[in-house]
């Protein structure tokens, strides 16, 4: 039968001794003779002392100096604590030749005004006599200013005990504050990084070698780099990655947001700075050192933009404190922005942020490592395939798949508390908050629409336009690969042409239901602004949100009233011009900003010879986005907008024929209850120069009389309400437009 032992407080006389008490009982089933060392195991960690018998000889009872444990705090026992005498084991003594330790101090003033001399001759008479074992520490008590001492390794190669003896060599590691020690022990579990592994560990050298080896660039002659420059957009993991960083180096991360420095008086703003710098630098003394600048550019914005006073002064203050750093300081300054451009240039130089990392939203194969690293904790079911849903979510960055996550675990909450069978996670949940969670870089209201689905069928007639459309739009979003393979470029746009109410609109919605890829519209109401260069940048905005979401579908519908031609002005100085310039841009490729890149490096054509890097190949260098325009007007286009290579084809949408009328007044009427009499042919015989629209209207307008002449209980529509509405809908083209655009186009409408 197991021994229970009661734990109590050592007595005063023991404390700093690494004793135990046992009674005479214990110490005989445990075979141990005085002052052998003995390990003690608790719940709250392992204890190494050295067994004492009871002054009183009573059993039953175990007093423990909490000298030397293997916790990172000081071990204290509760009240009505017990333990066994299982938990108790007997070590063999073992001198020890070498150990190598970690001297904790109690502040930073007393490392600064204590010599390396000293310490180690304090050290070495703490430790003579002491038993230790490999990453366990020694918690010194009284009046000295070492706070703890850290065995970090020794030359024990069996179990037993290693005593520090007068022989036994010392080396001391590093020296650091309490302060330092308990910033580096604190738990970040939610620091967890994916898909950004080469930032990573470029980010982990940069910050590493001037910080814990500044001697090695000294002898190069050259000083280390201080700061860093963190450029991505929003969500992206920047502020994640440095957290994530700081506690794999072992650096004391202080952190601060631009907003929280600006103050009320005048000075205090550059003051606050000041402090900050002066606190970093101080930690800095006692070990390693990141100062973390969340949005930067809301602090130190252009001087030449900006004409407030006081940010002008804060932006010399950070200047001139950067200046300051010494290369012999264990400091480093890390800075993250999604607005590299709004920040003073004089930052941007070597000797302030030495390095610009760009962190561009993540490609498929980042997609896929966020996903598994969300989905690890998650009890998802086995239908949930990652590799599709990374494919599913193109444009978003790591805050929004988190988002989807959370959704889609909301989600299966909900349906848990209906069906108490499934509570796992699968893969509906996730379809259905892939409908609710947009990407961030798409939540602006420019060029969102909301359209209901249409489908192939429900256009009449136009089968040969369909099957270019088709081969035009669809087959180069959905199968690039092909297109790759062939050797062909992917077309950049399509242009609809034809006269109005022919379904040019319409057909770009079928285009873009079809794809299932994101649909953007812009119409000149959204582009056009009193304020000068606004348009452009609204268009280039639009860009923007198309490539990070992409394949998408940019429709210019009106186009000729957003571009026009610049032949037609002469001057070239109107807003028309300025839009018509920034699209030729953005269809020859240049509007595509460093910072909207894919991943986070630059992948090279030809690189890669499996499957996953086509597929990052594709994602990062094409953008696959399809410019698509409709008017009907297209003699007023520029010629440059309408060549080969921007506007790749140009396809005529004509009125309908007879045959391609009576297949729309099919789908117009489908809804409709038509009486016998009712003859489509006959309809379709007698509506020339109807074009889609006036159809539509047509069938609208006999349902109409039909209510207005057989009151709200007409049950149906006859031929009568059709030849009565053919005398008041009259057709919208005529035939000197129609000839217009044949002569255009060469296509020439029969019937």
């Amino acid at each position: 039968m197991d021994i229970v032992l009661k734990l109590l407080l050592s007595n005063p006389e023991d404390q700093g001794t690494q004793r135990c008490r046992l009674g005479p009982k214990a110490m005989s089933l445990l075979g141990v003779k005085l002052g052998c060392p003995v390990l003690i195991s608790l719940p709250s960690g392992a204890c190494l002392c050295t067994a004492w018998p009871r002054k009183d000889l009573c059993d039953g009872l175990l007093q423990i100096d909490f000298m030397c444990s293997s916790s990172h705090k000081p071990l204290t026992p509760l009240k009505n604590t017990t333990t066994t005498l299982n938990q108790l084991k007997s070590l063999t003594s073992v001198k020890l030749r070498k150990v190598t330790v970690k001297v904790i101090l109690k502040n930073l003033e007393v490392k600064l005004a204590t010599s390396g001399a000293t310490i180690y001759d304090l050290v070495k008479d703490l430790l003579r006599s002491m038993y230790v074992l490999p990453r366990y520490m020694l918690t010194i008590n009284g009046d000295s200013f070492i706070v703890n001492i850290v065995v970090l390794d020794t030359d024990l190669l069996d179990d037993g005990a290693g005593l520090i003896t007068a022989k036994t060599s010392i080396h001391i590691k590093e020296i650091t504050t309490l302060e330092m020690y308990q910033h580096t022990l604190q738990d970040n579990p939610q620091c967890q990084v994916a898909g950004i592994n080469d930032i990573c560990a470029s980010l982990k050298e940069m910050i590493n070698l001037p910080l814990h080896y500044p001697e090695t660039m000294s002898k190069l002659g050259f000083s280390c780099p201080r700061g860093l420059l963190l450029v991505g957009p929003p969500g992206v993991g920047k502020t994640l990655l440095v957290k994530a960083v700081a506690r794999e180096v072992g650096a004391y991360l202080v952190s601060v947001c631009g907003p929280a420095i600006h103050g009320s008086r005048p000075g205090e703003s550059e003051e606050n700075l000041r402090d900050i710098f002066q606190k970093a630098r101080g930690i800095s003394c006692g070990g390693p050192c990141i100062l973390f600048i969340d949005e930067i550019d809301s602090l130190v914005p252009k001087r030449g933009s900006s004409s407030n006073a006081p940010e002008n002064r804060i932006v010399a203050q950070l200047l001139t404190l950067m200046d300051g750093i010494h290369s012999d300081n264990k400091m480093a300054i890390v800075a993250a922005t999604n607005r590299p451009d709004a920040l003073d240039p004089a930052l941007r130089r070597p000797g302030r942020f030495d390095r610009e990392v760009i962190i561009g939203a993540p490609t498929l194969a980042q997609r896929k490592e966020i996903l598994k690293l969300l989905t690890s904790n998650m009890p998802i079911c086995d239908d949930v395939d990652v590799s599709c849903l990374a494919d599913m979510t193109v444009g978003y960055v790591g805050a929004d798949l988190t988002a989807l996550c959370r959704e889609a675990a909301m989600l299966a909450v909900l349906h848990c508390h209906q069906d108490c069978e499934n509570d796992r996670i699968s893969k509906v949940h996730f379809y259905e908050a892939f409908k609710k969670i947009r990407p961030s870089s798409a939540r602006s209201s420019i060029g969102q629409v909301e359209f209901k689905p249409v489908y192939w069928e429900e256009i009449g007639g136009l089968d040969d336009l369909k099957v270019l459309l088709k081969q035009s739009i669809e087959w180069p979003l959905k199968y690039p690969d092909a297109f790759t393979r062939m050797g062909l470029t992917l077309p950049k746009g399509v242009l609809l042409y034809g006269p109005p109410g022919c379904a040019k609109t319409t057909l770009v919605k079928a285009v873009a239901t079809s794809c299932h890829c994101s649909f953007l519209s812009v119409s000149g109401a959204d582009l056009f602004s009193p304020y000068v260069g606004d348009s452009e940048k609204i268009l280039a905005q639009v860009f923007k949100k198309a490539r990070a979401s992409t394949p998408a579908i940019v429709f210019l519908d009106e186009i000729d009233a957003i571009v026009g031609s610049r032949s037609s002005s002469g001057s070239g100085s109107g807003v028309q011009e300025r839009i018509l310039s920034v699209l030729l841009n953005e269809l020859d490729g240049i509007g595509l900003k460093t910072t909207e890149r894919r991943g986070t490096k630059v992948l090279l054509e030809g690189t890669g010879n499996c499957h996953d890097d086509k597929l990052e190949f594709e994602e990062v260098i094409n953008n696959s986005v399809m410019i698509v325009a409709a008017t009907n007007r297209p003699d007023v286009l520029d010629d440059a907008l309408m060549r080969p290579g921007r506007l790749d084809k140009l396809l005529y949408v004509p009125p309908p024929d007879k045959k391609a009328r009576l297949s729309i007044l099919k789908i117009c009427t489908a809804k409709i209850p038509l009486d016998p009499d009712v003859c489509l042919e006959i309809l379709a015989a007698e509506t020339p120069l109807f074009s889609g629209a006036d159809l539509c209207n047509l069938c609208k307008e006999a349902a109409l009389l039909s209510l207005h002449m057989n009151g709200l209980q007409a049950t149906s529509v006859k031929m009568e309400h059709f030849q009565k509405s053919l005398q008041c809908v009259k057709p919208s083209l005529t035939a000197s437009d129609l000839k217009v655009y044949e002569k255009l186009s060469g296509y020439t409408v029969k019937g």
